[in-house]
């Protein structure tokens, strides 16, 4: 699935793939999959990337309606 929310959060603070990847640590490749649904985050990226985006967790990764 998809991750729409991160890739938006991301958006509306005007960061790249790359300026994420930067501020958590991680390849931009990574920041991708994650959006594309093609990669499973550890918790520990999630939290980073929740930080970095001023975002709580159910806000990116919670799959349901919040």
């Amino acid at each position: 699935m998809k991750n729409l929310k991160m890739k938006a959060a991301r958006a509306a603070l005007d960061y790249s793939q790359e300026d994420l990847a930067q501020l958590v640590g991680v390849t931009r490749q990574t920041i991708g999959m994650i959006e594309a649904g093609k990669y499973n985050p550890t918790l520990n990226l999630c939290i980073a990337i929740c930080k970095a985006l001023h975002k709580t967790l159910d806000e990116l990764f919670w799959e349901g309606e919040v």
